[in-house]
């Protein structure tokens, strides 16, 4: 936690967006499914460009591709990332690009035979990503990645303290519904590139007021530094998401941010009742001074007893987080 300020505001979210890759979900996707289409090239050299340009991008749909197809270390010229669609780059002597549905729709490539092949892995919660040249796809590859067993216990966590939960997601929406059925989040906003997730914050701060924004990318980095509470992915995550945010969970358990709630709501209740006793020792104290009663006994617990009991009573917030704590590691 970068500061007790935002331990301090937690009790007011009233609603927390998620990304789904590596936050919600392992952030370990494997390639399930890929297919060559035919096209002037032979199918290695396809698999080859495919793994050159997976190999060159830190995204972990890449990553599955360029661990599950054939080795390369080709050499690329012109690289460019496209931010929330994939990666751009040249080899041997092809302009190419790998990228999700979003991006190949914006150059025109998409048929009514690629769409029916999208759709059906789409619907399996998978995660699509086409090798493309200029003129046609060369490849389809399905990624699928299994979403953490306490994402689940968290989201049902959020829900009983009365949060709204939202996926905020770079996929498209047939897949981003589908996870987010299968782990119980309210609202899904799908096919979003970083500005969009930004602006979704900024919608959802206007509706609800106090936002937290849970993520793990670089893609996610705008939308931590606009939430209220911005929290990033501490063993998964990249550099530039935990530098945006303002609390970073070590071990990706997404069940910190209830705990992460609830404590926020216990030490807001202790610090009233904290501030109810020592104003009313002090008063008790000064109404028998005025009667004549007050003895140097009772001014001496009226300071240092009043502070020795605010102290104790704060103290038992510890239990509380040795608690979570201990239910956690044994979770």
């Amino acid at each position: 936690v970068k500061g007790g300020v935002y331990l301090e505001s937690a009790h007011r979210i009233r609603a927390v967006a998620l990304d789904k890759t590596g936050t919600i979900t392992e952030g370990r996707p494997r390639l399930v499914a890929s297919e060559y289409l035919p096209s002037p090239f032979p199918e290695p050299t396809v698999m080859y460009w495919a793994r050159v340009l997976a190999g060159h991008s830190d995204h972990p749909v890449s990553r599955a591709i360029a661990a599950d197809t054939q080795a390369g270390n080709g050499e690329l010229s012109g690289f460019t990332a496209l931010a929330g669609r994939g990666i751009e780059a040249q080899t041997d002597g092809q302009r190419l690009v790998l990228g999700n549905h979003r991006l190949i729709e914006e150059r025109g490539l998409c048929g009514a035979a690629i769409e029916a092949r999208l759709a059906e892995h789409e619907r399996q919660g998978r995660t699509v990503t086409m090798l493309a040249s200029r003129t046609q796809v060369l490849a389809i590859f399905a990624v699928a990645d299994r979403i953490k067993q306490s994402s689940r216990t968290a989201l049902a966590e959020l829900h009983a303290l009365g949060v709204r939960s939202f996926m905020l997601s770079g996929d498209n929406e047939t897949t981003a519904r589908t996870i987010a059925a299968e782990a119980g989040i309210d609202d899904v906003r799908a096919n979003l590139l970083p500005t969009d997730k930004l602006a979704a914050i900024r919608a959802m701060q206007q509706s609800f007021g106090v936002v937290a924004m849970a993520g793990d990318g670089i893609n996610d980095a705008p939308a931590l530094a606009q939430a209220d509470i911005g929290i990033a992915m501490g063993a998964a995550g990249t550099d530039t998401a935990m530098e945006a945010a303002d609390i970073v969970i070590m071990n990706d358990d997404l069940r910190r941010i209830p705990e992460m709630i609830r404590l926020s709501r216990r030490a807001r209740v202790v610090l009233w009742q904290n501030i109810a006793l020592a104003l009313g020792i002090k008063l008790v104290f000064l109404l028998l001074a005025v009667f004549g009663s007050a003895t140097m006994w009772m001014a001496v617990f009226a300071d240092m007893g009043a502070s020795l009991i605010v102290v104790f009573n704060g103290l038992r917030l510890l239990r509380g987080v040795a608690l979570g704590a201990d239910q956690s590691i044994a979770s």
